[in-house]
């Protein structure tokens, strides 16, 4: 299930997927958000949780999810300096057990 506001085009998007405890806490597989330029890794954040304001665990689950933009892990670089585009695929995937 996809959430875009209306008339969004898919290149003025941000396709946020979400895995394990996150696809639980937001209650999709994924969404597309609205972006008609780059934005920081933690805005686009802020957007996600201000799409599922119902959602109370998503904020503490995405604290906790590592990111990967594209096929790029973010690892320990600041949110606020992560560049995010319109066209680009963001994934949040929180901590596995096991191995």
């Amino acid at each position: 299930m996809s959430t875009a506001e209306p008339g969004a085009a898919q290149d003025e998007t941000i396709l946020v997927r979400y895995w394990a405890s996150a696809r639980a806490a937001a209650g999709t597989p994924e969404d597309r958000v609205p972006a008609t330029g780059a934005i920081s890794l933690a805005e686009l954040r802020e957007r996600v949780l201000g799409m599922h304001p119902q959602a109370d665990r998503l904020a503490d689950v995405l604290a906790i999810c590592s990111a990967l933009v594209g096929d790029a892990p973010v690892g320990s670089a600041d949110p606020a300096e992560v560049v995010v585009r319109p066209g680009d695929r963001v994934e949040f995937l929180p901590p596995f057990a096991g191995g």
